[in-house]
């Protein structure tokens, strides 16, 4: 197919193309004339992951770019490669410098035993990730802040967190294990991160409603005073 065609396919556009093509995050076609360029589905596929990567997963041109580089590189194993894409879409918080940056040289006592309580449970439940990764300083960083406002009880429940994490986590790679294609692996991995957050999230919210309806409702009336308002409207 020329640009025309692989730009109408992708709603991506012909200038946008070929930016990705001169960043290297897109292969360029195959020549066929002078002026002419080819495109296949190796292209549909890659510009797929680019957006996905960029407009779900929020990350930079430069990010994109080394998650790019790993998908081509076969000799680096799916586990490594799903780690490149997913590593890069945790969220940094206030008491994280963000890559490349210093902190103040102050390190806050809230923070450092927070991240001691992170590497004991990852010791505890012997999950094969390290301490110190994005992921486990910003769950350090939430502990901290939820100590700063007077809630530092809350790390009771956090084991009941874990469990119900593994689960999600063991859903969310049985989902991403159906697609054979690396692109498609990684698109899964920043479309399911990004989204699968949010879905979770709303879960979390309707099971909420539920479970304050049967600890603290008491007449076993279905919905909140303002959802049983819109019903009678």
């Amino acid at each position: 197919m020329r640009i025309g065609e692989l730009s109408r396919r992708t709603g991506v556009s012909v200038p946008t193309i070929k930016f990705y093509v001169r960043e290297a995050l897109l292969p360029a076609g195959r020549l066929t004339s002078p002026n002419q360029a080819a495109y296949d589905e190796t292209h549909v596929r890659r510009l797929r992951l680019i957006r996905a990567l960029m407009d779900v997963g929020g990350l930079s041109v430069a990010a994109v770019r080394e998650v790019i580089t790993a998908v081509d590189d076969p000799e680096r194993p799916v586990h490594a490669l799903l780690g490149e894409a997913a590593e890069r879409m945790v969220p940094r918080y206030g008491g994280e410098p963000a890559e490349g940056e210093e902190g103040d040289g102050e390190e806050d006592g809230g923070l450092v035993e927070a991240r001691e309580r992170v590497d004991a449970l990852i010791r505890e439940r012997e999950w094969r990730c390290f301490p110190g990764s994005p992921a486990a300083e910003a769950l350090a960083v939430a502990l901290a802040a939820l100590g700063a406002v007077g809630h530092e009880r809350f790390a009771e429940v956090l084991d009941d967190y874990a469990d119900a994490a593994e689960r999600v986590a063991r859903a969310d790679l049985e989902y991403v294990g159906r697609h054979v294609v690396r692109e498609e692996l990684v698109e899964s991995v920043a479309v399911g991160t990004v989204l699968g957050d949010a879905l979770f999230a709303a879960l979390r919210r309707l099971a909420q409603i539920d479970a304050s309806d049967r600890l603290f409702g008491g007449k076993g009336e279905k919905g909140t005073e303002g959802e049983k308002g819109k019903e009678k409207e």
